[in-house]
């Protein structure tokens, strides 16, 4: 078949491409800028188109997938379906998957792509080949997102956003926490605890609910008709996983439990999936750990995705608990002005708790089509550090930060570099 995938450098629109090149079909792709995933699809023998334009739809293309950012009004949506062409979202694409395998979806405002990494690599250790789809990179995928595997399971990413994973069929789903996220979308938490119960309603009968047994939102989604199994960090294997993990945090402990679990449900040894845990070194963009210099001076640099408050709180509270006696510097890069309106004290509370020395918080990372205007112009980095109102907590023009830090740094601190948006690439100038 002919398929062309309209954001294609997304993080889960580019894993479906590969997919579906791995199977032998035609694919292209377009996106509004190039970046390191494009590079990478191209590579691999997909035809990348820059911008979006009506050119870049045939008549004789069988399918077109389109990212859940893509407008209505998108030129190459709005062409394809003048030309009758088949045209469905990448949920909706990915969905169609999911029934043609023994899917095992991991969903949760947090820790969603550490444990399917988690998962799939126990999979794959123990025999049992899998296809993932993740929403990162993965050392051990080749630096990929996506890995093919011939066996009958697939185990994949569950965004809630956009009610995506309402589109999904698994026989496991996992839960790793509940959250208020995404509001920009869902608009009241309510209505994010009304979307996960009904995902977790798809589960077929004899199907298993994986639950955080120690969110509190958890309760108020699960549903009693399921085989449920709970782990939380204090059953008695939390604590040797705490020694046998090289990623920190209690988060990643919790993570890691639940990959233990499905990994009990499959009835796969402890032996492999202990040693499959004990060998992850973390992914792309969590917790990512490297050598780093700014000038003459050594330092570590950790890249992190982190942009809830939930998420820079465990990953914060993991540098310090793993450098306790460094002194401890962050840049973070708020993601999208809708998240900071709506978590905008949840943001001055973390910030307030965490022990980090040196916090510069840059001007806010804009995400096309899910902005609006109004909320554009009441939300700052500026008010944020305001309200904040700590000395060592400042705001700085993001191609400021760089020289900024160079300047006054000393050897041996540490340096996170945090947020979903471009911040990452400042790592790379250290």
């Amino acid at each position: 078949m002919k398929i062309h995938f309209i954001g294609i450098g997304g993080i889960g629109v580019s894993a479906l491409a590969q997919y579906y090149l791995e199977k032998g079909h035609q694919i292209s792709g377009s996106d509004l800028a190039a970046s390191e995933i494009t590079d990478f699809l191209k590579e691999k023998g997909v035809t990348i188109l820059i911008g979006n334009s009506v050119e870049n739809i045939s008549k004789n293309m069988d399918l077109v997938v389109y990212s859940p950012a893509v407008k209505p009004d998108n030129p190459e949506l709005a062409q394809a379906i003048s030309y009758n062409l088949k045209a469905i979202s990448y949920p909706e694409a990915l969905g169609e998957l999911t029934k043609q395998y023994y899917t095992i979806a991991i969903s949760g405002a947090h820790g969603k792509s550490t444990t399917t990494a988690l998962i799939g690599l126990i999979l794959i250790k123990a025999g049992l080949d899998p296809t993932v789809i993740i929403g990162t990179k993965l050392k051990e995928f080749g630096g990929s997102n996506f890995r093919m595997g011939e066996s009958k399971y697939l185990v994949i990413e569950a965004c809630e956003y956009d009610s995506s994973f309402s589109h999904y069929f698994p026989k496991i789903t996992v839960v790793t926490n509940v959250d208020k996220e995404h509001l920009d979308y869902f608009k009241t938490f309510k209505n994010v605890i009304k979307e996960f119960k009904r995902f977790i309603e798809k589960l077929p009968p004899g199907g298993f609910l994986v639950a955080n047994g120690k969110d509190k939102n958890i309760p108020k989604v699960k549903k009693a008709r399921f085989s449920t199994f709970y782990y939380a960090t204090k059953q008695k294997e939390a604590g040797k996983l705490k020694k046998m993990l090289q990623i920190p945090g209690k988060h990643n402990v919790s993570n890691a439990l639940a990959a233990l679990t499905v990994a009990r449900i499959l009835n796969i040894k402890d032996s492999v999936a202990f040693a499959s845990l004990s060998e992850y070194r973390g992914s792309w963009r969590r917790f990512e750990l490297k050598k780093g210099m700014a000038g003459n001076k050594e330092i570590t640099v950790i890249s992190d995705y982190g942009h809830h408050p939930t998420e820079i709180l465990a990953t914060l509270s993991s540098v310090r608990e793993k450098y306790p006696n460094k002194k401890i510097w962050c840049i973070f890069q708020p993601h999208q002005h809708q998240r900071t309106h709506y978590l905008l004290n949840d943001f001055v509370k973390v910030f307030r708790r965490v022990s980090i020395d040196n916090i510069l918080i840059t001007d806010i990372y804009d995400v096309a089509g899910r902005e609006t205007q109004r909320i554009n112009a009441n939300v700052s980095s500026e008010k944020l550090v305001k309200k904040i109102n700590r000395k060592h907590i400042i705001y700085i023009n993001v191609r400021d930060a760089e020289k900024f830090v160079k300047d006054n740094i000393k050897n041996g601190d540490v340096l996170v570099i945090m947020g979903a948006g471009d911040i990452y690439k400042l790592a790379d100038k250290f």
